[in-house]
């Protein structure tokens, strides 16, 4: 199988780490991504309403998964675990 990972596969894993809250640089570090590639996916996600950024302080900002984005993230898991992709996670 590729190495590389699919953009599904990054968007779900993004909806996985964002899940309870997180800032660009946890996001950005825990998905090992490039600040180009989350600027892209960031932009992506909040636009199709899947997170939505909070401002938490000056400058801070989270971004938080939405109940859209959960659900997203399920339907991701339960595909990726049929189709063989992906060693089932505990849940």
């Amino acid at each position: 199988m590729n190495q590389r990972r699919s953009n599904i596969e990054i968007i779900s894993e993004m909806l996985r780490i964002g899940a309870n809250g997180a800032g660009k640089t946890e996001l950005m570090y825990s998905a090992n991504m490039s600040y180009k590639q989350i600027q892209k996916y960031l932009k992506f996600l909040t636009s199709q309403g899947l997170i939505h950024k909070v401002e938490v302080g000056n400058p801070t900002i989270t971004y938080l998964v939405t109940e859209k984005g959960h659900g997203l993230r399920r339907s991701i898991e339960v595909v990726l675990e049929v189709l063989n992709f992906k060693e089932p996670e505990d849940k």
